[in-house]
């Protein structure tokens, strides 16, 4: 038999899907499991977005612009300018997901064996993401006890080198759910500046921010239009994790005719998908506020729990609906494990996303796991009473 590439052999298994078959076994002996190791909101789809699904009047699905619709990126166009941010539908490529977006923004910007540098811990994917763009992650290190804030500038500046293409920032962060101030995207701007970088932002998360944080896009920016790429997704803010339909927005003409030709090789995004998500486009600002107010319920049920129970470090975080724990576990992989296959609390347990995962740096995160609080508040209360009563019979806690 032939033998697989080595790219295929070095491409990493997702440490928040990883221990699906765990969780599918536990289900089979009849546990019921609280999915909290993956960012999948119970919060319902707006009801115009769903109406678009349902009653369309299309005869034939047919093919769509490489850089879609353009009734599409017009609405996009409006609604970014809604954030003061100031662009144009031929300024947007809609892709296909957000994964897409930062696929196409690595390819543009970087060569093979090309550097960008990512603060950790950072979205799990953009490891599998750099290793299909064929890219290193150099990680910037950011710990829970400083918040996860951005350490200072010496040591960002220490980890670049001459193949250090781009910085890349998730904010609201995942799986931080830091939100990172003014005053540090001005940092990154100037780094980008002083050392001829392009800045990838995502934004996901936009939408949600609590307790009077403010989110800054990249592209609020000045001085940096030929640098600044902003990748969005529709996943989180409308909980249409199904749909994958991003974008990638930039003012960089270079990037955006290169983006298009990695679109026309896949033809165009998902068509139907795009009608929905402009019809998603009219959702009400009574949506947010609620689903706002649902978010802040459950995070403080989360944290308020967590910050309880001896050993157990946890920052309440500003934006997204994560946050990183550290636990007083010898470690968090073995500990998820065993929650699946050893423990319950009344034919109950909980699903973590070991934060191992979720750093490029060795050693870092063994003993820490992201929560996504995606349930409903009495789910979360209830998943926060299992974990208690797990890390209190853990054979292998530490003091």
């Amino acid at each position: 038999m032939p033998r697989l590439s080595q790219r295929a052999l070095n491409m990493p298994p997702s440490p928040i899907r990883k221990l699906v078959p765990y969780a599918e076994d536990a289900k089979r002996r009849g546990i019921k499991v609280y999915h909290l190791n993956i960012g999948q909101p119970d919060i319902p789809t707006p009801q115009v977005m769903l109406d678009a699904f349902r009653n369309h009047q299309i005869k034939v699905l047919e093919y769509g612009h490489s850089a879609g619709l353009w009734e599409y990126r017009e609405g996009l166009a409006r609604y970014y300018q809604q954030y003061d941010i100031a662009v144009t539908k031929e300024e947007i490529i809609v892709t296909t997901a957000g994964s897409e977006a930062i696929i196409f923004a690595m390819m543009a910007t970087m060569d093979h064996e090309d550097e960008i540098l990512i603060p950790e811990p950072f979205y799990t994917n953009y490891i599998g993401f750099a290793h299909e763009a064929g890219v290193k992650i150099v990680p910037i290190t950011c710990y829970a006890e400083d918040g996860f804030r951005l350490p200072p500038d010496e040591q960002i500046l220490n980890k670049i080198t001459p193949r250090t293409r781009v910085i890349l920032i998730c904010n609201p962060n995942n799986p931080t759910g830091y939100v990172y101030t003014r005053e540090e995207l001005e940092r990154v701007r100037k780094i980008a500046l002083d050392h001829d970088l392009f800045i990838i932002s995502d934004e996901v998360y936009r939408e949600f921010v609590f307790d009077g944080a403010v989110h800054h896009s990249i592209l609020h920016f000045p001085g940096i239009d030929d640098r600044a790429i902003l990748v969005d997704s529709i996943s989180k803010r409308y909980s249409a994790c199904g749909a994958r339909i991003g974008c990638l927005v930039t003012h960089n003409k270079e990037i955006l005719e290169t983006a298009l030709r990695f679109g026309q090789a896949r033809l165009c995004p998902p068509t139907l998908e795009q009608i929905a998500a402009l019809a998603a486009l009219n959702t009400p600002a009574s949506y947010f506020e609620e689903v706002m107010q649902e978010y802040r319920r459950r995070r403080d049920i989360v944290v308020d729990a967590l910050q309880e129970i001896p050993g157990v470090i946890c920052q309440k975080p500003q934006g997204a609906f994560y946050t990183i724990a550290k636990l007083p576990v010898d470690d968090a992989d073995k500990f998820s494990q065993w929650l699946l296959e050893e423990f319950h609390d009344n034919n109950e347990t909980v699903m973590l996303a070991p934060a191992n995962g979720f750093y490029a740096t060795p050693g870092m995160g063994i003993d820490e796991v992201r929560i996504a609080f995606v349930l409903n508040t009495k789910a979360m209360q209830r998943s926060m009473e299992i974990l208690k009563k797990a890390l209190s019979v853990y054979p292998g806690r530490v003091k």
